[in-house]
């Protein structure tokens, strides 16, 4: 079984575990610093959905396998804002807005598109990670939805690291909580929650998880 089947194997029983259809986890292998031959090699295996971390690395993959039909791009690092054209308008979610300039940016450069977001939430605090702290969350919230451009979908957010995957079920029954008390203020669903990597899917689909992020399982270590 080749590795991208393993880990959908690995989500669709983690889907069973929780009572959850394996429909409703999509499971976006990070092709980081992995060529567009591994994009294409984990795409005949059925991936549809890649995550990229540079802009400049998204835009020249999505050139080289332009060829390949229906596949989602997702955008998961940090954006520069004067990056923002080389994703806005061209990719099925960017996962990390933590202002409002840059969500502004996004809606700027999407071209007359609608381009979906999500809040990156700094769940645990950390000094050395971007996102909005979770006090924070909701005011950003307020103001990213009344811009037009950009539709807020959801949050995402990144656990402290650790090699028990259990430390991360706090930052992630935290950040599911918070999408609730958001989605009631704003009277709107926020589908998505992107939470849960290579070390720890497994309990982000406990908690809630709709998108995890996969890179090392799938593709195995960073070139």
């Amino acid at each position: 079984m080749t590795a991208w089947r393993q880990v959908r194997a690995r989500v669709d029983a983690a889907c069973e575990r929780a009572g959850r259809a394996p429909s409703e986890v999509t499971v976006v292998a990070v092709s980081k610093t992995h060529p567009a031959e591994a994009v294409r090699a984990a795409a005949a295996e059925g991936a549809l959905d890649f995550g990229e971390n540079y802009a400049q690395e998204l835009d020249g993959k999505r050139a080289a396998c332009a060829d390949l039909g229906g596949l989602r791009w997702h955008f998961i690092g940090r954006l520069q804002r004067n990056k923002a054209k080389l994703v806005a308008g061209k990719v099925a979610l960017v996962h990390a807005v933590d202002s409002v300039a840059l969500a502004e940016e996004l809606a700027r450069r999407a071209e007359g598109r609608v381009q979906p977001i999500l809040l990156a939430v700094n769940v645990a605090g950390e000094a050395t990670k971007g996102g909005v702290a979770a006090e924070a969350a909701p005011e950003l919230a307020r103001a990213v939805a009344g811009i037009a451009g950009v539709r807020l979908d959801g949050l995402m957010t990144m656990p402290p690291p650790s090699d028990d995957p259990e430390a991360s079920r706090p930052s992630f029954a935290a950040l599911r909580e918070l999408r609730a008390r958001i989605a009631d203020a704003l009277g709107a669903p926020l589908p998505v929650l992107s939470m849960g990597m290579s070390g720890d899917f497994e309990v982000a689909i406990a908690c809630g998880a709709t998108h995890v992020r996969i890179g090392t399982a799938i593709f195995g270590a960073r070139p």
